[in-house]
């Protein structure tokens, strides 16, 4: 087996149950990407994705399928996504390796690119989902 781009929490694959039984488009899953924006200077992107992308990286558990854009691959390599329910908000959580900075709300983020060099030398085997 490869190395997975994400990873996903028992509750963030919960929660994509619900938001894919919930909708009446009937989705094939969640697509996850990254966007200019914030003050930080990146955001995360979380969509329903009605059909697969070839271009896509595909992680599957329990059920659900989660493509991540390709180009967020190389910023995503690593990340755990949960999901999380606090008193001020609820929404998924990226806990991300190649995460520098965030603004003070949590929206935005600064990424770095994915090591690959130090990725391989962790032994951790690097392919891409067909």
């Amino acid at each position: 087996m490869g190395f997975e781009v994400v990873t996903l929490t028992d509750a963030a694959v919960a929660r994509i149950h619900e938001i894919i039984a919930s909708s009446d488009q009937n989705p094939a899953g969640i697509r996850v990407g990254i966007k200019k924006g914030g003050c930080a200077g990146m955001e995360y992107t979380v969509d329903l994705a009605i059909e697969a992308n070839p271009a896509d990286d595909m992680v599957e558990r329990d059920g659900v399928k989660v493509f991540v854009a390709p180009e967020a691959t190389l910023f995503l390599l690593g990340t755990q996504m949960d999901f999380e329910v606090t008193t001020l908000r609820s929404g998924f959580v990226f806990n991300n390796p190649n995460q520098t900075s965030a603004c003070g709300c949590g929206e935005s983020v600064e990424l770095k690119p994915a090591d690959l060099a130090a990725l391989a030398e962790q032994g951790e085997p690097v392919v891409r989902a067909e």
